[in-house]
C-alpha cells in the first residue's frame, strides 16, 4: 500500500490500492502526510532545485508559487467554513477535510476521504473551479496550470485598461521578466482550445442521458486528468457505468489533457504531415 499510493502522489495520478481510497486510513495523520505531498508535487520542480542551492529569496519571489499558495489557503478556508455545520466536530475536522481535498483536487491527484457528493453546493462549486486551475508548471499536475491563469489574468486586465488609455504602452511581466506576445497568444490560445474540447466533452458523454453535472464533471475531471468529478462520476462511483464509446472518447481526452492539448490536436493537422 505505501509503495503504490507513494508512487501515485509523486505522479498526482490518483490511483489507490484500495477502493476507499484514504478513506480506508481513518488517522488524520495520513491526510495530512498525503495532502502536503500532493502539494509538494503540484510545484514547479524548479523551487525544489533553488532550496537545494538555498536560495530561498528567489523562491519567494515566484509569483506563480504565491498564486497558488494563495488559491490553496483561500480555497481551504471557504470549504472549511462550509462544512463546519456538515461535520459538528468544531474546526479543525473541517479544515482536515477541506485541506486534504482542496489539494488533491488543484494537484489533480483524485483522492479522497469522504464522498464529497454529500457536501453543500458551495463547497462543491470550489472543488470544481480548482479543476480548472491545476498545479504549477514545471510539476506532475494537470489542468490548465497557474502560470497560464496568471498570464490570462494580467492579459486581459492590460486589454481593460487600453479601453480607457489606448495610447498607453503597458507590458505584461511575470517574475518581473516581460513577457512576450507570441506567449501571451499561445496562452490564449491554450484556453480557446481547453474550453472548447471541454464543451465538446460534455456534449458527447450527455449521448449517454445522464445529468448534466454527471457529463460535466466527467469530460472535466478527463480534460483536466483529476479523475473523479461529482454525481455518478462523484468519488464513490466510477466511469463503468458509461458506455463502450464515450469510455473510448474519454481515455483520449485524458491523453489530450496529459500531453497539454496542443501535441495530440497537431496530428489532426494536414500540415504536420505534408512534407515541405
Amino acid at each position: 500500500d505505501a509503495a503504490v499510493h507513494a508512487f501515485s502522489i509523486a505522479g498526482t495520478g490518483g490511483f489507490s490500492s484500495r477502493n476507499a481510497s484514504f478513506a480506508a486510513y481513518p488517522l488524520p495523520g495520513v491526510d495530512l502526510i498525503v495532502a502536503t505531498a500532493t502539494l509538494l508535487f503540484s510545484l514547479n520542480f524548479g523551487l525544489f532545485f533553488l532550496a537545494l542551492r538555498r536560495r530561498f529569496r528567489e523562491i519567494w519571489r515566484s509569483e506563480e508559487l504565491r498564486f497558488f499558495l494563495a488559491v490553496v489557503a483561500l480555497a481551504t478556508v471557504l470549504i472549511a467554513w462550509d462544512l463546519d455545520p456538515v461535520y459538528h466536530q468544531g474546526a479543525l475536522e473541517s479544515l482536515r477535510y477541506a485541506f486534504f481535498h482542496v489539494t488533491s483536487v488543484i494537484s489533480t491527484s483524485g483522492f479522497s476521504t469522504t464522498d464529497y457528493n454529500l457536501w453543500p453546493p458551495f463547497a462543491q462549486t470550489i472543488l470544481v473551479l480548482l479543476m480548472f486551475v491545476g498545479g504549477c508548471s514545471g510539476s506532475t499536475a494537470g489542468s490548465i496550470k497557474c502560470g497560464r491563469i496568471l498570464l490570462l489574468l494580467r492579459s486581459s486586465t492590460r486589454s481593460l485598461l487600453r479601453l480607457s488609455h489606448p495610447r498607453a504602452v503597458r507590458v505584461v511581466k511575470l517574475d518581473g521578466k516581460v513577457v512576450d506576445e507570441e506567449t501571451l497568444r499561445t496562452v490564449s490560445s491554450f484556453f480557446l482550445c481547453f474550453f472548447a474540447l471541454l464543451g465538446v466533452g460534455c456534449l458527447v458523454v450527455s449521448l449517454d442521458g445522464y445529468s448534466l453535472t454527471t457529463s460535466f464533471t466527467a469530460a472535466l475531471g478527463c480534460l483536466s486528468n483529476v479523475g473523479p468529478g461529482l454525481d455518478l462520476v462523484g468519488p464513490m462511483g466510477n466511469f463503468g457505468l458509461l458506455s463502450g464509446f464515450n469510455k473510448v472518447f474519454l481515455s483520449l481526452l485524458m491523453l489530450i489533457g496529459r500531453l497539454e492539448i496542443f501535441p495530440i490536436l497537431l496530428l489532426f493537422l494536414p500540415s504536420t504531415w505534408r512534407r515541405s
